[in-house]
């Protein structure tokens, strides 16, 4: 039996193939290696998905602009010109109507009191603009997240194509021993045949591992805004709490949870104001005119203030209904926060006992590579005594190549599993990963926006030119 020191040996000399298998697959890219943080970089730049969203968010905080307009006056004006023509008879007259008249006027109006309807829409559109933040936190995850599948499934497909190629390159050999052999009459016609059909078979498995790693490039490719380089080894796992501290995380700061939270506050705020459409409102308008009749040089200038107050008292059940609707769609909110709750805990769950699984896959592999590797060679010094067949070498060589195929994907597999992991507790960001990334700060557009400037303001200036290098 191997002594430890043997084990430790062997262990380095495989793990040292399977960086070797990784890194020589990529010589078909540039010079200079990609490695995993510039691609996830070249990923988060790229994404048009989170310029989407990045433009929904703009638009819950335009909202918020909106809703703070409702509490302020408003001021505009109007014009007209009348003209009049027809016939007129009276007692006294008769004769042709022809008249032309101007009007120009301001026109004010402000809201004195409506039982805090807008102000509760002006809440509700805060707690919308919050959702909405958490909700391209969400996105930002999922691109990062399928930008480290992205890369390392090249990796592995390509590792996988190194393995056949020189599985290809073994089989091609031991066919030309099985030739040269049954030309001295040491095996039968059938054990090259077996060793053609084994190539052939080989071959075929090449095909289908590189039709695999087009696929991964053309993944990679659109997920990260370029193709495949030479992409470098990913280097260690990212820090990761432990699981019972990851599931407090989750339930803490996860951007889908957090985001449901804010729906239901935006949507209680909404209940409040659908009550309070239910009651009067009692505004102050203000109009200032004047008329010139062009006829006869007539001239009037007027003003007026009004007080008035004004409720709903008959709406065919309209307002009643529009109530139980949006109190629905927070019960509906409330339940969606219990499923995603528990459904985060369900992932985070699943996602450590994933990277266990690939954990425990790779020392089980490494020890199966290790058994293959000295089978094949007891096997193919075995035939070349005489000992054992062509089709015992042909599948010794199969197992070791399964072997090594697993012990590549399993490292593969425990390295997306532990990016799994921090998206799963809501970690997974450019931010977080320290990614040399222009940072989009959703707090900057929201300042400039949410007192609703005017566009000739000081302030919509600075807001046209934050808009204008949002566009480039």
């Amino acid at each position: 039996m191997p002594g430890k020191t043997e084990q430790m040996t062997f262990r380095r000399t495989v793990r040292g193939f399977v960086a070797a298998a990784m890194v020589t697959a990529m010589t078909s890219g540039a010079a200079m290696a990609e490695n995993l943080a510039s691609a996830l970089t070249s990923a988060y730049n790229h994404s048009g998905l989170l310029d989407q969203n990045r433009a929904v968010l703009r638009a819950a905080d335009e909202d918020v602009a909106i809703a703070m307009a409702s509490l302020r006056p408003t001021l505009s004006w109007a014009a007209e010109v009348k003209r009049t023509f027809g016939y007129s008879k009276t007692l006294q007259a008769q004769g042709r109507v022809n008249s032309t008249e101007t009007t120009l006027a301001l026109i004010g109006s402000y809201t004195l009191y409506d039982f805090g309807r807008n102000k509760l829409a002006l809440e509700g559109a805060k707690e919308t603009v919050l959702a909405t933040r958490e909700a391209l936190i969400s996105v930002e995850q999922q691109i990062l997240l399928g930008a480290v599948s992205a890369y390392l499934n090249v990796r592995r497909n390509q590792a996988i194509v190194n393995l056949r190629h020189n599985n290809v390159r073994v089989i091609t050999t031991e066919l030309r021993a099985a030739r040269d052999r049954f030309e001295v009459g040491e095996v039968t016609r059938t054990d090259v045949a077996l060793a053609e059909a084994s190539l052939a078979s080989a071959r075929s498995a090449l095909a289908g591992a590189q039709g695999d790693l087009e696929i991964a490039k053309a993944t990679y490719t659109s997920v990260i805004g370029h193709p495949p380089r030479k992409l470098s080894a990913p280097g260690s796992l990212p820090r990761l709490p432990g699981q019972k501290e990851g599931q407090a995380t989750a339930l803490r700061i996860h951007p889908d949870l957090r985001q449901v939270q804010h729906q239901i506050l935006a949507l209680e705020y909404a209940i409040k104001e659908a009550e309070a459409d239910m009651k009067p409102t009692i505004s102050l308008s203000g109009r200032l005119g004047a008329t010139d009749s062009l006829n006869n040089g007539t001239y009037s200038r007027t003003g007026t203030i009004t007080l008035g107050a004004e409720g709903p008292i008959y709406q065919g059940g309209r307002l009643s209904a529009v109530v139980r609707k949006v109190k629905a769609q927070r019960d509906q909110a409330k339940g969606n926060l219990h499923a995603t709750r528990h459904g985060i805990t369900q992932d985070v769950s699943t996602a450590y006992a994933t990277l266990a699984v690939a954990a425990a896959s790779i020392e089980a592999s490494e020890r199966q590579v290790r058994a293959a590797q000295i089978a094949f060679n007891g096997v193919r010094e075995e035939a070349s005594l005489g000992a054992r067949t062509t089709v015992d070498v042909l599948d010794a060589e199969q197992d070791l190549l399964d072997a090594r195929a697993t012990l590549i994907s399993a490292t593969i597999d425990r390295h997306i599993a532990a990016y799994q992991v921090l998206a799963t507790l809501g970690l997974l960001t450019a931010k977080n990963l320290h990614l040399d990334v222009v940072h989009y700060d959703p707090v900057e557009y929201y300042n400039l926006v949410k007192t609703a400037p005017t566009a000739k303001s000081r302030q919509g200036r600075q807001l046209d030119r934050v808009l204008e290098r949002l566009s480039r």
